[in-house]
């Protein structure tokens, strides 16, 4: 069973910048995939980022690219999302999900964390 705890959300100012991180517990998690999603009020959730259990390859929805990175630490079994030049349009709340899966399909992730709510003001 894998543990997901996401953090480092808060209130910004639009073009300012936020890290998230996303805390894992089990000894497997050098072996899953990791995915970063967010939901905004009224709206699906959304697929922004993923990195592969090597973090050597990684892909992200277009209109984060250029704008936000993700990046894990195996060895701190973290997963780490760096989002710049923040837009209104960024406001959600962010999960990070794990699975066996390099995709952005949501229902191919296994385990979620409870979300971290970032807000971005114009």
């Amino acid at each position: 069973q894998v543990q997901l705890e996401e953090s480092g959300g808060g209130l910004v100012q639009a073009g300012g910048s936020v890290r998230l991180s996303c805390a894992a517990s089990g000894p497997t998690f050098s072996r899953f995939h990791m995915g970063w999603f967010r939901q905004a009020p009224g709206k699906e959730r959304e697929f922004v980022a993923a990195i592969t259990w090597s973090g050597g390859t990684t892909m992200y929805v277009d209109s984060v690219k250029g704008r936000f990175t993700i990046s894990r630490d195996n060895a701190k079994n973290t997963v780490n999302l760096q989002m710049n030049s923040l837009e209104p349009e960024d406001t959600a709340i962010y999960y990070c999900a794990t699975g066996w899966s390099f995709t952005r399909l949501a229902d191919a992730y296994a385990y979620w964390g409870r979300g971290t709510q970032v807000t971005v003001s114009s």
